[in-house]
């Protein structure tokens, strides 16, 4: 049967679909649909009643239709009659979890992995690379953190310094990696200050204001990096610079100094200079030795030798360094940017290019290739 015979049975099919009760454009439109339908299957399998096999079909999909009809104006009937929503409370689930997964239980360490993964939406190779170890020891970190926790009841939230480290990490991880998370964090960071009465994290927010002050001027159009010394401090948003320094200036007020006052501190020194070169580099080498000891860390060192390479001469910051363990990340980076500083342009580029095979993100391995590149030339 061709499509002519098989549209000279729509006039009778629709006239029993009315008779049945079906009103004239809901007959239509399963008629129609029944004809797609034979359209698709009679080739294989021709009906020995072709008017009738259309009367069947178009009636399904009248009632499949009507009892479709029917049941979604029920669902808007029922959304009319709800109550009006009551007053939603101001307690913001996402830092809830953040303590929650911040549990007793844990050890500091495990409670951030486990709420980064779990909270934060960071993937286990970021954390690893948050916390300067392979991949394969943060997922088994990860999955004894799970195993301790599988059976307990959350109601014994963990303390604010645990839940601080995962708000700086996941910053950090938003400020310079794969994802977006900064402005998620800051505005965490800024709910907790408002209920909590605590210079550590008064001294995390202003960091992070400070920090994302900057973000703009950090890329070129091109998307390449900008180091500090050359961005256009024009493009700095002074407001939230201006409002950094004056929450740490309270909380240094209080004279209980923690690790992200001191880190706030010197992140204000850099936003303070009019330019690159009025950059007080002693008073920011006296803070990194505050951190050096709230801190013991090795990133810390690391960059506090870059802080007396630029306040004593590159020399003294080279010497730094070489207490340091170069499997540091980012170590050869700081020691390629020394060399250079001290004339020593064919190692710096051998360690520019080192540092780039290094690099934890395809942005600042290009950076660092083309600072490679840079020197090779010029040598």
């Amino acid at each position: 049967m061709d499509e002519a015979q098989l549209r000279s049975l729509t006039p009778g099919v629709l006239g029993i679909l009315v008779r049945r009760g079906a009103d004239f454009a809901a007959a239509e439109d399963a008629v129609q649909d029944a004809l797609v339908e034979a359209v698709r299957v009679w080739p294989d399998e021709r009906p020995r009643d072709p008017k009738g096999w259309l009367v069947t079909v178009a009636w399904r999909k009248f009632l499949d239709a009507t009892r479709s009809d029917t049941a979604r104006r029920r669902r808007e009937d029922l959304v009319d009659e709800e109550p009006a929503p009551g007053p939603a409370s101001a307690l913001d689930d996402t830092l809830q979890l953040y303590f929650l997964c911040a549990h007793p239980k844990l050890t500091p360490s495990s409670a951030v992995a486990l709420t980064l993964r779990a909270v934060g939406g960071l993937t286990t190779r970021q954390i690893a690379q948050a916390y300067l170890v392979p991949e394969a020891t943060m997922a088994q970190r990860i999955s004894r953190a799970k195993r301790t926790v599988s059976d307990t009841r959350f109601d014994e939230p963990g303390d604010v310094a645990t839940v601080l480290r995962v708000l700086y990490l996941v910053f950090n991880e938003g400020y310079s990696g794969d994802v977006d998370l900064a402005a998620e964090a800051i505005r965490l960071t800024r709910q907790l200050a408002a209920a909590i009465d605590h210079p550590e994290v008064a001294g995390l927010l202003a960091l992070m204001l400070i920090h994302h002050a900057r973000r703009a001027a950090r890329t070129a159009p091109d998307g390449s990096l900008v180091a500090l010394a050359e961005q256009d401090r024009g493009r700095w948003d002074t407001t939230s610079i201006a409002e950094g320094i004056g929450i740490l200036h309270a909380a240094l007020a209080r004279d209980r100094l923690g690790e992200f006052q001191a880190q706030a501190a010197i992140a204000a020194l850099h936003a303070d200079a009019p330019t690159a070169d009025e950059t007080d580099w002693v008073q920011i080498v006296e803070w990194y030795d505050e951190l050096v000891r709230l801190t013991d860390s090795p990133v810390v060192r690391l960059n506090r030798a870059v802080a007396v390479g630029e306040a004593d001469g590159p020399r003294a910051g080279l010497a730094a360094l070489a207490a340091l363990d170069d499997s540091l990340p980012r170590h050869a980076a700081v020691a390629a940017y020394l060399h250079e500083r001290d004339g020593d342009l064919k190692e710096a580029a051998r360690l520019y290019a080192e540092a780039a095979r290094k690099a934890p993100n395809l942005p600042e391995r290009d950076h660092l290739t083309r600072q490679a590149a840079r020197l090779n030339a010029a040598t």
